[in-house]
């Protein structure tokens, strides 16, 4: 019976799990098939697929923190930014083709750049500058940052539900006839 019982909680959260992850990856192929406008990308919704985080040595004449918290790091100051796994982000603008400036916060100088990977079944993954085997580097807030080489895998993903949801205003035309 106890058996019984466990088995039915399993399925249940199993069916409640998948109704509720219905989010799939942005891909070069997706965009290519809809080739929004800027306007309508402003409208789509898109969440990160795992946490990205964001590393930069806080300097004597670096005053200001951007949203992150504070760490000491092997005696050195370390400005810490974190996007965590499902964030919201919304588009902002294309600093060239197929590449999205995606904000994760309300300021506009805020953002990370997205782009899409053949390595990665051309899902839309954070870029950066200067890969090594342990980090990159990313510009966030006009500043350099360092993020793990584990962050090169952070994918946007969308909720197709939503996309797919085309408004359609429709009418008939009535015909035309020539003159009385």
């Amino acid at each position: 019976m106890k058996t019984q019982v466990l088995a039915i909680v399993a399925v249940f959260s199993l069916v409640l799990f998948s109704a509720c992850n219905r989010l799939s990856y942005f891909t070069d192929d997706l965009n290519e098939r809809y080739r929004w406008t800027e306007a309508e990308l402003k409208k789509i919704q898109f969440y990160v697929s795992q946490d990205i985080v964001l590393k930069r040595e806080v300097t004597g004449g670096d005053r200001e923190v951007v949203s992150g918290k504070i760490k000491i790091e092997d005696g050195r100051k370390i400005e810490e930014v974190v996007v965590k796994k499902g964030t919201p982000g919304a588009y902002l603008f294309s600093p060239k083709e197929d590449r999205f400036a995606i904000g994760f916060e309300e300021s506009n100088d805020r953002y990370l750049i997205f782009g899409p990977s053949p390595k990665y079944s051309d899902r839309f993954v954070l870029l950066a500058s200067d890969w090594d085997r342990r980090s990159g580097e990313v510009t966030y807030d006009n500043k350099t940052w360092r993020v793990s080489s584990d962050n090169a895998y952070a994918a946007l993903l969308v909720d197709l539900r939503k996309i797919n949801k085309v408004d359609v205003n429709s009418r008939v035309a009535k015909g035309r006839k020539v003159g009385g």
